[in-house]
């Protein structure tokens, strides 16, 4: 996947991982930023447990997707 592709799918993680985590007011620019690290993130954390959702805007979607859900958690109990 290209750059500015991954950088969009990144984007679109941390806005969707918004939905399933964030109860707080950190606002959706917060998020859509986490989800750009949480794409690196999800891509290490998974290839550690062997799971390889294969390539493609899907499967690169699922994996920032994890990785931004796990951040954005792990950010808000930090912030408690």
């Amino acid at each position: 996947m290209s750059l500015i592709g991954s950088l969009i799918v990144g984007l679109l993680a941390g806005w969707l991982a918004g939905f399933f985590v964030s109860k707080s007011k950190d606002g959706c620019l917060w998020n859509c930023l986490i989800g750009l690290v949480g794409g690196f993130i999800g891509g290490n954390v998974l290839s550690w447990f062997g799971i390889d959702w294969g390539g493609g805007f899907w499967g690169s979607l699922g994996t920032a997707l994890v990785g931004s859900i796990l951040l954005l958690w792990i950010w808000n109990k930090i912030k408690k």
